[in-house]
């Protein structure tokens, strides 16, 4: 999984096995940020939708 910024540049990448899904891989590619700052918002495919996960975030 890869985090980008705008200009499309990695700010977070995490590799894993194909098996679990992205939604369970979010907490582990924040923390393997290359920036100082965590990214103000993440936007995310509909994979992503999920309560317990903007929950997580908030």
């Amino acid at each position: 999984m890869a985090i980008t910024d705008r200009s499309g540049l990695p700010v977070a990448v995490w590799v894993a096995s194909a098996s679990p899904h992205e939604v369970t891989l979010v907490d582990e590619t924040l923390d393997a940020c290359l920036t100082l700052e965590l990214p103000e918002r993440l936007i995310g495919d509909k994979g992503f939708d999920s309560d317990a996960l903007d929950e997580q975030l908030a």
